[in-house]
């Protein structure tokens, strides 16, 4: 099963994890230099609730952001 929101579609992105050393400049070094990149994912915050569809309880998968809006009513 996919991590996507069943609202909004919000699901998987992807990116970089930067890691930098060295003392910046306004401090006194030579500045921060970047020293390796690693890709990684950014996952959504998903929750499995009962929510109201239609009159009719329904167990869906929703991201915290959809659940904060009220644009659905719990079950």
């Amino acid at each position: 099963m996919p991590k996507v929101c069943e609202i909004c579609g919000k699901g998987t992105m992807s990116g970089n994890r930067i890691v930098r050393h060295g003392l910046a400049k306004s401090k006194g070094g030579i500045g921060l230099h970047t020293t390796g990149i690693t890709k990684r994912k950014f996952e959504p915050n998903l929750h499995r609730i009962h929510v109201r569809v239609n009159g009719t309880a329904r167990r869906m998968t929703v991201c915290a952001s959809c659940i904060k809006k009220t644009t659905i009513t719990k079950a």
